[in-house]
């Protein structure tokens, strides 16, 4: 299993067309076959700065899901209103292995 960091850089008068962008991929990324962790905007702090986060299987499952995301009508209208409404800036991506598993269970007072 490895872990898709997507790291925006958003515009700050724009949040809400990517919170809107966000809801979008709550629905399409586990349709079509990845373990979405969640996406984050800003809240404190920077208000340009947003990540979405998933589990995939593997680098061979990523671009099977790549080519099911590119064909889900929700996925390719989504992908239009990013580039329509040019909320953002920057996208970099990076993937990651957890290295910390198994985690102990939390124990409680």
């Amino acid at each position: 299993m490895i872990t898709c960091f997507i790291r925006y850089e958003i515009d700050p008068f724009k949040r809400q067309a990517f919170a809107d962008y966000s809801r979008n991929w709550g629905q399409c990324i586990p349709r079509c076959g990845a373990d979405l962790i969640g996406y984050f905007g800003p809240h404190e702090g920077s208000a340009t700065t947003a990540y979405g986060v998933y589990n995939i299987e593997s680098l061979a499952a990523y671009e099977a899901y790549r080519q099911r995301l590119s064909a889900d009508p929700l996925g390719k209208e989504n992908y239009v209103f990013a580039q329509r409404e040019r909320f953002i800036l920057k996208e970099d991506r990076i993937f990651l292995k957890n290295l910390s598993t198994p985690h102990l269970e939390g124990t409680k007072p």
